[in-house]
């Protein structure tokens, strides 16, 4: 049995030589190509805590919790998909000052599609009292297809190169036959702090939320990039 598997793998082996060999052996021009392109993340994601400590303790989590999702549902958030609560298994933290005073705080991820909103809720939230926003990351849903679409690119881009590069030799650039995927890359510039990021508002503008109006706020976009390798047969 056992000289029977031996003899197995050195068939897989020999064959792979093989292969192998016939691929070195065939002429070819070997190129790379990277392409990039830049996208608006359509994904927001806001850390908010909610803290009796920012009211210094004159208003609960509850009411400040009840005050928030209102104030979102009327600027038409569901609050049902687009907002949910950190650290379920506690429900809220409970911090404790001058060992007699107990400060509750609860934690929120918010969901938001578009900086022009985002900026809304930044300036409702400043309105509420709630000032420990942080912006957790941003995204962009259609990522794959972009990836794909510049891999498409970044072919024509080596085929192009190839083309250029045989042309001292008189040859001529024929089929790919070897393509290695090198690398994805997602760069996505973040500040950390929605507070680092520039915001005209309401509030920053010296207006009232009588006098309202959108905040203007913008984030970074976020750099997408491929790079493939290709090697194309010399004829």
């Amino acid at each position: 049995m056992k000289k029977i598997i031996t003899l197995i793998l050195l068939i897989i082996v020999t064959k792979s030589i093989s292969q192998m060999k016939t691929f070195i052996d065939l002429p070819y021009i070997e190129t790379s190509a990277k392409v990039d392109t830049l996208v608006i993340p359509d994904r927001i994601y806001l850390n908010i805590s909610i803290t009796e400590k920012d009211t210094k303790g004159k208003v609960s989590v509850e009411e400040l919790e009840s005050k928030m999702n209102e104030k979102f549902k009327s600027m038409g958030i569901n609050v049902e998909t687009q907002l949910s609560l950190n650290d379920l298994a506690s429900n809220y933290k409970k911090y404790f000052l001058k060992q007699q005073d107990i400060l509750k705080n609860k934690n929120y991820t918010l969901l938001l599609y578009d900086a022009k909103i985002s900026g809304k809720v930044l300036i409702a939230l400043e309105e509420m009292e709630i000032s420990n926003v942080v912006l957790e990351k941003t995204e962009y849903s259609k990522e794959d297809e972009i990836i794909l679409i510049l891999k498409n690119k970044a072919i024509e881009r080596a085929k192009n190169q190839a083309n250029a590069m045989k042309k001292p030799l008189n040859q001529k650039v024929g089929n790919a036959i070897y393509i290695s995927d090198l690398k994805d890359n997602f760069v996505r510039s973040l500040s950390g702090s929605v507070s680092g990021v520039t915001i005209r508002g309401s509030k920053s503008l010296g207006y009232t939320s009588s006098e309202f109006i959108p905040a203007d706020i913008e984030f970074a976009k976020i750099k997408i990039e491929t790079e493939l390798n290709v090697k194309f047969k010399l004829e």
